[in-house]
């Protein structure tokens, strides 16, 4: 007599795997280091591929775009999808000119904004910010890190005093863009205020537009390297 399977039986649940998203290049100044890797982690966006570019770039914005470009042609035959991790940084439209001509094989996008403090901060509370203090000098958390040397030491404000009164002059307040709640970081930015003999405002950022962005790049991947239940 032939036996009569279980009712149960006739719906079976297979393991699949979904398919591994393709890796995806993003080109970051050294500044966003930190928080691209934090971020990375959080989401576990395993197809994030980093490479930064040195961050005392930003004391030489006319060579951004230039670097920027031999980057991305050295990266483009290893990489479908490329995103660059800056907003125009000095460079005076120069950026986005370059990538244009660049996105023939696919559209190269970037961060949004004139700098990392507005997507940072997000664009209307930026104009906010600038609106109520024009001479405003901002700090980030990479920024309150290395304070003494890209500030203090390049400015050569160890060496001549003097000239802090020449760089500072328009400025009348310090606001610390913070990505994170750190207390010793935030006792840097202060004794940075005081150094410059500027109004101290914290405004907590967190990773502002640089996550929302980074989201629509890569997407969320939360399951896409996990094995799932499909009902056959």
């Amino acid at each position: 007599m032939r036996r009569r399977l279980p009712r149960w039986h006739r719906y079976c649940f297979t393991i699949a795997e979904l398919p591994v998203p393709s890796p995806i290049l993003v080109i970051a100044c050294g500044a966003l280091a930190n928080e691209i890797q934090a971020l990375k982690r959080l989401n576990h966006w395993q197809h994030l591929h980093l490479q930064c570019m040195d961050a005392s770039l930003h004391n030489r914005p006319e060579q951004i775009t230039e670097r920027l470009r031999e980057k991305i042609r050295a990266q483009r035959a290893h990489y479908q999808q490329i995103f660059i991790g800056y907003a125009d940084c000095g460079t005076g439209g120069a950026l986005d000119r370059m990538l244009l001509e660049e996105s023939l094989e696919g559209q190269i996008h970037r961060l949004p904004g004139a700098h990392c403090y507005e997507f940072y901060a997000g664009h209307r509370e930026f104009a906010e910010l600038q609106e109520a203090e024009l001479g405003t000098f901002y700090l980030t958390d990479f920024l309150v890190r290395h304070f003494q040397y890209l500030v203090i030491e390049l400015l050569q404000l160890d060496q001549h005093p003097e000239l802090q009164t020449t760089f500072f002059a328009g400025y009348h307040k310090l606001v610390y863009l913070s990505q994170t709640h750190d207390r010793s970081l935030l006792r840097q930015a202060k004794e940075a205020a005081q150094r410059l003999d500027l109004e101290f405002v914290q405004v907590h950022s967190g990773y502002g537009l640089l996550e929302i962005e980074l989201k629509e790049q890569l997407g969320r991947v939360d399951e896409s390297q996990k094995h799932v239940r499909l009902l056959a």
